[in-house]
């Protein structure tokens, strides 16, 4: 379909109509400002460079207002590319403040205590159960769609109140390495939660080699210490489901759905982590806080957490360690307080019934990027009346690396990982084409205000009637039939909320569009000031292209100041990790990445290259693919694996 190809291709169009008009602006421009290139004379035309000149012409025919378009165009995106890093610097200093009062938090600190003092049994769960079973009970309860802000403080509940949210684990993993795992699987078994709330989700891939092997080894391994652990394959052979993150965890999404009945649905609370995501106490905690302290918006909330890479950033080069930096501002840049629009990078929560009324976790091409796709497809179900909640806890990731080798090679193959992950991150530009289409069909049902929805593993037996609007729109209070309708629930959701859905366009575009299009417009407005310097000016746009030269610099000085900002969010992030890793017994031999001004001086004079390297260069390469193609063959990179120091090796060996 044209429509569906259009829309795909939205960002690669723009980047070339952006060419053209820059192309035919330049060109129109110069040529009626009499710029030409002029050789003092063919005998010594080899050895003296071209002399530039003006040639007065007798009529002025430039570009007309294709050049006020550039000119403003390009004065547009030099103010986001200014007013980006202050925002992102407004969300790293008020979330280091919030995570310097959830460290002195006495409350949090009692209500951990309380709960290592506590026993528990554990509910051994059987890896039959996910793998095949077919049918379990089904319903569902109506839910609210409200919006909210942000929180920050934890607010004490009873146990009864604590106890009764379960949190399910998703981790889904393909070819990881098993010590990558069973770290991960340590850290989040050592939360005074673990034993009493979590249901662990191993979320893997049927066409690894050996696979049952290995999930049933980590079972075996762990099943006393969670509430239950158990894990799911993602068949290879389902039409139209791409390999990747995103299948895997819808995989796991549809399986666990046949675990949770009426009576404690509405509580269970979906976290997708990455395979080597270590989580502190504080985030599970918190996040159970905010669902019993907001059960109005309880089932229409979704909770993202700050990133911070503070496991082997010692061990990458500094461009790859800035590269990650600056992608971590960038994810934190939404969550700050108050923001209505806060995308999650890698590591998010979201209730079940959310899941239920979306229909999970697409699986085709166009959702590589996960995180981002399924925070929109839960934006626009809600008519944009997400509530968004950010939860103070830093989560730890690692730097990618690359295969090894020394010198040279270690930092060119490291690098090249790091545009690898790069290109996909960019890929993720498909992202836009499915915003459009959905917005589309936002504008159409518009005025439709009711849904229904079947919990997720019957919805996909009844894909033809699992989401009734005609039906219910009609007669939202029709009593519902027993039978195949029984289980089906109905929602009232509120009229579109089109301030919100403008800040979310705004946001694509700074993630998809701006960097490629600054680099065009960097490179081509200098060209354009060149050629027309000392030429006539009938547009009145010479203070527009100056105005953009200082906002060049502005930005820089910015992105310099923001890393200065993130050294705080670094240090107390790292610090707080690695005292709870001590408290836990896990430190000895865990990863722990430091900062410090002297041994990281030189990341403030590389971060210039980040952004053309690892942004404009990778984006650009994704467009032009997106043109003829949604598929890009995942790879997944290559994760720090548990190290042992070398004073406790030399014990081990003693």
């Amino acid at each position: 379909m044209l429509f569906s190809w259009v829309a795909r291709s939205a960002p690669g169009l723009s980047m070339v109509f952006l060419v053209i008009l820059a192309y035919y602006v330049i060109t129109r421009e110069a040529a009626a400002s009499g710029f030409t290139l002029m050789r003092n004379n063919e005998a010594d035309s080899l050895s003296r460079p071209a002399r530039i000149t003006f040639m007065t012409p007798t009529t002025y025919e430039g570009a007309g207002f294709w050049t006020l378009i550039f000119a403003y165009y390009c004065l547009t995106i030099h103010i986001l590319v200014s007013s980006f890093p202050l925002r992102s610097m407004w969300s790293i200093f008020d979330i280091s403040r919030c995570l310097e009062r959830t460290a002195r938090s006495k409350s949090l600190r009692d209500y951990k205590i309380s709960h290592r003092r506590r026993g528990s049994f554990t509910s051994l769960s059987s890896s039959e159960t996910l793998t095949s079973s077919k049918e379990l009970p089904s319903p569902s309860s109506t839910a609210s769609s409200e919006a909210g802000d942000t929180e920050t403080e934890f607010v004490p509940e009873s146990e009864t109140g604590i106890d009764r949210v379960i949190h399910a684990i998703i981790i889904p993993n393909y070819k990881e390495e098993m010590d990558t795992l069973r770290e991960t699987l340590d850290v989040i078994a050592s939360h005074p939660l673990a034993r009493d709330t979590y249901d662990v989700y191993l979320a893997m891939e049927a066409r690894e080699p050996n696979v049952e092997t290995k999930a049933l080894a980590i079972i075996n391994e762990f099943v006393k210490k969670f509430r239950s652990i158990d894990f799911t394959l993602h068949p290879s052979d389902i039409p139209g489901e791409a390999p990747g993150k995103g299948s895997n965890m819808a995989w796991a999404g549809r399986k666990l759905s046949e675990k949770y009945p009426l009576s404690v649905r509405k509580d269970v609370i979906i976290t997708g982590i990455d395979a080597d995501s270590h989580l502190s106490s504080n985030y599970f905690a918190l996040l159970t806080s905010m669902h019993n302290a907001h059960p109005e918006t309880a089932t229409t909330t979704l909770y993202a957490a700050p990133i911070i890479f503070d496991r082997n950033a010692h061990e990458v080069p500094a461009i790859v360690r800035v590269a990650d930096i600056l992608w971590g501002a960038a994810g934190m840049s939404g969550l700050y307080r108050g923001s209505s629009i806060a995308p999650p990078t890698s590591v998010y929560s979201l209730p079940l019934q959310l899941v239920d009324r979306v229909g999970g976790w697409d699986c085709d091409s166009e959702a590589i990027g996960e995180d981002l796709h399924m925070y929109l497809k839960c934006f626009f179900a809600l008519n944009g009346n997400l509530t968004v909640r950010t939860i103070h806890s830093p989560v730890s990731q690692s730097n990618v690396k690359g295969d090894g080798g020394e010198g040279v090679k270690r930092v060119y193959n490291d690098m090249d990982a790091r545009y690898k992950q790069a290109l996909r991150h960019m890929w993720g530009a498909l992202d836009v084409g499915y915003a459009i289409r959905k917005f589309v069909e936002l504008w159409r049902e518009r005025k439709h205000t009711t849904r229904a929805f079947r919990p997720l593993h019957l919805a996909l037996k009844h894909p033809n009637d699992s989401y009734m609007k005609n039906h219910f729109d009609a007669d939202p209070e029709q009593p519902l039939e027993s039978g195949i309708y029984s289980e089906v629930t109905t929602e009232t959701i509120k009229e579109p909320d089109w301030q919100r859905t403008f800040l979310l366009a705004h946001r694509l575009f700074e993630a998809h569009f701006l960097p490629l299009h600054t680099t065009i417009m960097i490179v081509t407005s200098t060209l354009y000031m060149n050629v027309t310097e000392g030429g006539p000016d009938p547009h009145n746009v010479g203070w527009i292209f100056a105005i953009c030269k200082v906002l060049r610099t502005v930005g820089l000085l910015e992105c310099a100041f923001l890393l200065f900002l993130y050294e705080r969010f670094h240090k107390i992030g790292a610090t707080t990790r690695e005292k709870e890793m001590q408290e836990a017994g896990l430190a000895k031999g865990m990863c722990f990445s430091h900062r410090s001004a002297k041994s990281n001086f030189i990341d403030y004079l590389v971060f210039p290259l980040v952004a053309p390297l690892y942004g404009s260069i990778p984006s650009a390469q994704a467009q032009l693919m997106h043109f003829f193609t949604n598929d890009l063959v995942y790879t997944v990179s290559k994760k720090v694996t548990r190290q042992r120091a070398k004073s406790f090796i030399a014990e081990v060996l003693s």
